[in-house]
């Protein structure tokens, strides 16, 4: 049987416990829903972005941004 839960006159609606098990989701994560064109919706949890990390990996990946890799690697 599927969870069901209710909407409010507010939109907000309380994720079923059975769900947010499965979904492993806690208090503070986040959601995505996905609107299907068939009208059904699809709910996944979202992974936190390590904002510092990126920064930290995108000063690593200059060093392959120069005309000559663009060059060399147009074709691909």
């Amino acid at each position: 049987m599927p969870a069901v839960g209710k909407v409010t006159a507010k939109g907000q609606t309380t994720i079923p416990q059975s769900v947010r098990a499965a979904l492993h989701v806690a208090p503070g994560d986040q959601i995505a829903w996905e609107v299907n064109p068939d009208g059904t919706a699809t709910v996944r949890r979202v992974q936190p972005v390590d904002i510092e990390y990126l920064r930290a990996v995108e000063i690593t990946l200059s060093e392959w941004a120069s005309q000559a890799d663009e060059d060399a690697y147009r074709e691909l």
